[in-house]
């Protein structure tokens, strides 16, 4: 019998794949065990490489051609699906009454065809549900299962009006979902249930929220939306721990069917608890939008991997426009699709395309998917990451959330934008390092962590980080870096004044109009600071926008000081009134044999990122190259742009290259890809040989040289991805 005309005649009834109710469990779970009894050694979450998503939509039953899209994941050699299953729609004959079945299903069961078909090609499966709104039936019955608003409104949907919000803390979750949750689970056994946009949308202020708020706090909801509001930490707090409770809810619910199989969050507003207690997670960041950085894909994996470690992140990503007016039925561009999955890929995510609806309007992304898709298999041994190899750890922080208020303050976000901008532009590969996470055995790989304004900082991870230099680390930190402790005070002096060598003089000076950093030789030996490299003619470049006022409590050398403000206006006026000083700009010392110190007192960082002088870059990159005290395990020369990753796996390690050199690289979407060519120089691991040595996706052999510990090879055209590959004996 044809496939297409299989899935409309399938009854809950009978057929093949008949179900004995809610407390069954399909026909076809059987065909899925012996299919996979080989594999049940590894745990499911750790085979898939390949994703798919289809979110379908509610007319889709009956009108798209599944036998299309099962064609579509061979021809990709796709080995994971996520498919649509519940909550708003129903896209299977539920019991559960409320739930809504698609207007379009009849007696059909699209979906009990689809993971049939999927489990005799050993493909995982994760069925997807989206709880965030309802219908008008469920709002008669259940009014309460609503969101309101702060006036007391229940909320109508923002995109359909047909619709209700949902409350995600009360019994709609806690009671209906987790039916839901376990009918599909029944039904199907999926490896998984992926729930989106389950976390809620702001503040509810509905009866269950008013009720169970107050018994946990004492308090009534926030009015304000205020990050340093107290109430409002308060409920973010609360809102935390009742997600958290929902989740290990709908979790051990599904494991008492299946206790393999897991609930997995879109998204959780705790990386530390994501990464604690996912063994597996999806990674929701679908594409860029507006002046987006292409690298941001890779930004988003570096901060997931700092909590979960080498457990499985998947990366989805959307092969539609992401813009504003969300035109999901769209196309971006192949370039602009290729570089985005670039990104992730070489950061240690699995790719998962997402395409909305099973009807396709627009088929240009699906050979660019492919493509991909069949390059990534071929290289699946390659792709198959231990470790990352990475010497230097940029430090974020959540808690640095708390502190705000000063006008040099706002926009904080932007210090570790400019940081990492910086580090791509100079193709030094990194790691993210969680605040959290200071420990020992989270920094043993690292020579270097950089703090672009870490503000809050308890005194037991300022120990921590003394430890880390105490055993030979560097650091590099910035501007405000440890002034305010965990929970947003301030303190009277940096806690991390003894390894700065600075104190804080009581103030930040700016934003400063026409102000200057003056570089200058070392007066005794007549020669510059290796971290005035390629600056050597500059004598002096622009100033930072805000700088703190600080005291040095050791001798430091001076290749950066300050040339203070100076009139801009008008022209006859413009002239330093002073000519030099001796404030640094720039501290830096030397804390034992191998650890390095520099602390940067202005917000460069920030600035950079707000101005994009080349300058800033450069006296970055220097410092850092400076602080690592090192040679690097990567060293990359080209005249583009080009993200650098370093992993090892079990007898390789392998450099990914993502060619970020474009002309709308600060403004996506890309337009087509402009090769570029670059000379890598790769440091050989401790006691290994290299046996051979492959670019993956031309598929060929490279020349190259060995020179001591290091290889040397030339590639040309880079065009958007390629990876280097070293086997190790």
């Amino acid at each position: 019998m044809h496939r297409r005309n299989f899935i409309k005649n399938v009854s809950i009834a009978g057929g093949s794949i008949a179900f004995s109710g809610i407390s069954g469990i399909s026909g076809f779970s059987a065909i899925a065990s012996n299919a996979r009894t080989t594999q049940q050694e590894e745990p499911w979450f750790n085979r898939s490489m390949r994703w798919a998503q289809l979110a379908f939509v509610e007319n889709d039953p009956g009108k798209y051609d599944p036998d299309f899209w099962l064609d579509y994941f061979k021809k990709a050699h796709i080995d994971g699906v996520l498919l649509s299953a519940g909550g708003i729609v129903a896209f299977y004959p539920t019991e559960i009454p409320l739930h809504h079945r698609s207007d379009w299903l009849g007696n059909s069961d699209p979906l009990g065809y689809l993971v049939s078909e999927c489990r005799k090609m050993n493909m995982t499966v994760i069925l997807r549900t989206d709880p965030h709104a309802a219908r008008q039936n469920l709002f008669d019955a259940h009014p309460d299962y609503i969101a309101v608003t702060a006036d007391g409104q229940k909320r109508r949907h923002w995109a359909n009006t047909d619709l209700w919000v949902t409350c995600a803390l009360g019994p709609y979750n806690f009671e209906f979902m987790t039916k839901v949750n376990k009918e599909i689970m029944q039904r199907y056994q999926p490896e998984g249930i992926f729930s989106n946009r389950w976390a809620g949308h702001g503040v509810c202020y509905c009866e269950h929220c008013k009720k169970n708020f107050k018994a946990a706090s004492g308090l009534e909801l926030p009015t304000v939306t205020n990050r340093l509001d107290p109430v409002y930490q308060k409920w973010s707090e609360w809102q935390t721990d009742r997600l958290k409770e929902l989740w290990f809810l709908w979790d051990a619910e599904i494991r008492k069917i299946k206790p393999a199989s897991r609930f997995i969050p879109n998204g959780f507003p705790d990386k530390m608890l994501t990464g604690k207690h996912s063994d597996f997670f999806f990674a929701d960041q679908q594409a860029r939008r507006g002046t987006t950085l292409p690298w941001s894909n890779a930004r988003g994996a570096k901060e997931l991997r700092a909590s979960l470690g080498m457990k499985p992140l998947i990366g989805i990503f959307s092969v539609g426009v992401e813009e504003e007016f969300r035109w999901k039925d769209s196309v971006q561009s192949d370039a602009e699709i290729r570089i985005w999955v670039a990104e992730g890929v070489a950061n240690g995510m699995k790719p998962c395309f997402v395409k909305f609806g099973g009807n396709i309007f627009d088929k240009r992304w699906m050979n660019t998917v492919a493509d991909m898709y069949q390059n990534y298999y071929k290289s699946e041994r390659y792709l198959r990451n231990t470790a990352s190899l990475s010497r230097i750890g940029m430090v974020f922080s959540q808690q640095s959330g708390r502190v705000g208020g000063e006008p040099w303050q706002q926009r904080s976000n932007e210090h570790s934008s400019g940081m990492y901008h910086a580090l791509v532009e100079g193709g030094i590969p990194f790691d993210m390092v969680n605040d959290q996470l200071l420990d020992e055995e989270h920094l043993k790989q690292y020579k270097l962590l950089i703090l672009p304004n870490i503000t809050a900082l308890s005194d037991a991870q300022c120990d921590q980080l003394r430890a880390f230099v105490k055993s030979g680390g560097s650091i590099v930190a910035t501007f405000e870096t440890s002034l305010y402790d965990e929970t947003g005070k301030r303190r009277q002096d940096f806690a991390l004044r003894d390894l700065f060598g600075v104190s804080y003089d009581n103030g930040v000076e700016g934003p400063m109009r026409n102000s200057y950093l003056k570089l200058e030789k070392d007066t005794g030996t007549g020669a510059f600071h290796p971290v005035l490299n390629g600056l050597e003619d500059a004598n002096r470049i622009i100033n930072t926008v805000y700088q703190v006022k600080t005291k040095p409590q050791l001798n430091f050398p001076s290749p950066v000081t300050l040339i203070p403000t100076y009139p801009d206006l008008p022209m006859e006026d413009v002239y330093p009134r002073v000519e030099e000083t001796d404030i640094r700009e720039l501290y830096l010392h030397e804390a034992g044999e191998k650890s390095r110190i520099a602390y940067i007192p202005g917000d460069m960082d920030r600035s950079f990122w707000q101005i994009m002088s080349p300058d800033y870059g450069k006296l970055l990159r220097n410092t850092i190259s400076w602080a690592l005290n090192e040679e690097p395990i990567v060293d990359v020369k080209t005249s583009g742009v080009v993200d650098v990753a370093v992993w090892r796996q079990k007898e390789s390690m392998t450099v990914h290259l993502v060619n970020l050199t474009n002309p709308m690289m600060m403004k996506g979407p890309f337009r087509e890809l402009f090769p570029v060519d670059a000379k890598v120089d790769i440091q050989i691991p401790e006691n290994k040989k290299v046996t051979s040595v492959r670019l993956l996706f031309r598929n060929t052999e490279p020349a190259y040289e060995v020179r001591g510990k290091n290889i040397s090879v030339n590639i040309s055209g880079i065009s958007d991805h390629e990876i280097v590959a070293l086997d190790l004996a």
